[in-house]
């Protein structure tokens, strides 16, 4: 095996030189070599140890050499093959409808989260597919149960545009009362709906033996008696209820004469106290996609006895039912995604707010760094199934990283630093540092060290020092020290430039700073905690919402500049 890596690592060793002007990054031939041997991870140390004797070795070649051994591989050279784009199965009778429309419904009691993203983003796409219409309505009737919070209206716009999701028709069901009165009445006057009036109690025995209540069987013109008696404020909440006529013998009770309008007199926040009569969720979601035209409906696998229920609505007016496409639930291994318990973490404290680092809310997502088209295509390959997923972290960092790391530079942060006196430095230390390994045309970080009576000061990680007495380790890009003491203020003697000396004695590589090139800056952690330290100052000329990579620490996104604040996406 050893042998086969070695014969690997020559090859990549040469093909990084011949890019970087006869200078290999054994860092670079080490994530090759992983890549290409998995296994050979158990045995990193032996395999580092290996890949710094080919790497000193191919770097002492004239370029000419290495120039003309790379031409063996010309596969090294060839344009990685652009993935077949991948794409959703086509939709089911799409000639029965005169214009494929697809809607997202959401309750604006939070802003949407990972699993929000799923039927958003198949609907986005098959909208798009088909040159048809998203329709975004808001589902905000149910004040009651799950109270709309007004920001969310906003910020659920702001969430779909950073998708990428163009909403060609929008709608508000708080704004649309009249138009349920007028189907509610349609119904209760052609027999199709009624309203009871019974006890609760009362109703659920008779409902649970499949018999029909006294309310269910009087004319239509009591059943408009009695709605008007709702509407004028003659019954009180929970006194009626309207209900609509279904198979009363029907196997699963949740489908039994399901409720449709209620009396609620919660104060909603865009219509205060206009309306007592609310539509319950089957009801106004039968009615408007229906009314918008909706074709197809893309809902999670829960929602079947939904279904069931609306079609008796459809049934009832004579309309054509949309088709359903089932997907099963999607979940988050790292980050809660359930609005009720984000919703009670923020009014406590638990969480800083709704884009907290610990949430899967899409808020959270973009604050550490996550790209829309990292969630587009976790969802692509996801695919429209009705089984419920699981979603790692690990799979989301992945897609991610293949995103940002081209465009990500390198820099360095120091966490809790410590101060390293080197003494013995005769003359100055000067480090060219790659702004991206794998793109010299980015250009350069270039520092000089003045060593002031013999002495040079620098700024490295605490940890990294903590068992490094009487060792020796390499400063990055600049010089190879003996540590002589440790602590908050350590010290070490010169030992020598040349970082294949390094290597071969196995020396850790350190990232380090100088108080002069470093600003104060912190990170943002998964957990909320924070990582405080220093920066390299080259970062201060940084965007927020930039990304960039912080050697030996990881992807982070600027989140502001003053003061000078990460979030940390992943390693």
């Amino acid at each position: 095996m050893l042998e086969k890596i070695r014969e690997s690592a020559v090859k990549y060793a040469v093909f990084n030189a011949s890019q970087y002007g006869g200078k290999a990054n054994p860092g670079s031939v080490m994530g090759r070599i992983f890549a290409e041997y998995p296994e050979a991870k158990a045995n990193a140390k032996d395999v580092q140890r290996l890949v710094g004797e080919v790497v000193a070795d191919v770097n002492s070649w004239p370029l000419d050499k290495i120039m003309e051994t790379v031409k063996q591989w010309p596969e090294l050279f060839e344009a990685k093959k652009v993935e077949e784009k991948k794409t959703l199965p086509p939709l089911k009778n799409v000639d029965k409808w005169p214009m494929v429309k697809v809607r997202f419904a959401p309750n604006p009691d939070g802003p949407l989260h990972l699993g929000s993203a799923e039927s958003i983003i198949f609907s986005a796409e098959y909208a798009k597919m088909y040159k048809g219409h998203f329709i975004l309505r808001f589902e905000d009737t149910s004040a009651d149960v799950k109270p709309p919070i007004p920001q969310m209206y906003d910020w659920i716009l702001e969430d779909l545009k950073w998708l990428g999701v163009k909403v060609d028709e929008k709608y508000i069901q708080s704004e649309r009362l009249p138009i349920y009165y007028e189907y509610a009445e349609k119904l209760l006057g052609v027999g199709a709906a009624y309203i009871c009036i019974c006890e609760s109690e009362e109703y659920k025995r008779l409902y649970m033996a499949k018999q029909p209540c006294p309310c269910r069987e009087l004319p239509p013109e009591e059943q408009i008696r009695r709605w008007r008696m709702m509407l004028d404020g003659d019954y009180k909440r929970g006194e009626a209820v309207v209900r609509i006529k279904t198979d009363i013998t029907h196997p699963n009770p949740a489908i039994r004469d399901w409720p449709a309008l209620r009396i609620s007199t919660r104060s909603h926040p865009l219509q205060k106290k206009k309306y007592r009569v609310w539509p319950l969720y089957n009801f106004s979601c039968a009615v408007d996609d229906h009314l918008m035209g909706v074709s197809h409906v893309i809902r999670g696998k829960e929602h079947e006895v939904n279904s069931a229920r609306q079609r008796y609505v459809y049934d009832h007016l004579g309309w054509q039912f949309p088709e359903v496409i089932n997907v099963g639930r999607l979940g988050l291994e790292a980050g809660i995604l359930s609005k009720s318990k984000i919703r009670a973490g923020v009014d406590a404290g638990v969480y800083s707010g709704w884009d907290d680092p610990r949430l899967g809310t899409l808020r959270a997502l973009k604050r550490r760094g996550l790209q829309p088209e990292t969630i587009r295509e976790i969802m692509l390959q996801v695919g429209p199934k009705p089984i419920n997923v699981m979603i790692s972290w690990g799979n989301l960092a992945a897609a991610n990283k293949k995103i940002i790391d081209p465009r990500s530079n390198r820099y360095f942060f120091v966490n809790d630093p410590a101060q390293l006196t080197v003494k013995g430095v005769t003359e100055p230390l000067k480090a060219k540092l790659p702004l991206h390994p794998d793109h010299p045309e980015k250009g350069y970080r270039e520092y000089t060290v003045e060593p002031e009576e013999g002495i040079c000061t620098f700024l490295v990680p605490s940890k990294d020092l903590s068992e490094a007495k009487g060792k020796l380790i390499r400063l990055m890009g600049l010089v190879n020290v003996d540590v002589t003491k440790v602590g908050k203020k350590a010290e070490a003697r010169f030992d020598s430039r040349e970082h294949q000396v390094a290597r071969e004695k196995g020396a850790p590589f350190i990232h380090w700073l100088t108080e002069e090139n470093s600003v104060d800056a912190e990170v943002v952690m998964p957990d909320a905690s924070t990582a405080k330290g220093k920066a390299e100052k080259l970062v201060s000329a940084l965007n927020v919402d930039d990304t960039l990579q912080f050697e030996r620490f990881g992807f982070v996104r600027v989140d502001s500049k003053k003061p000078l604040r990460f979030y940390y996406a992943h390693d």
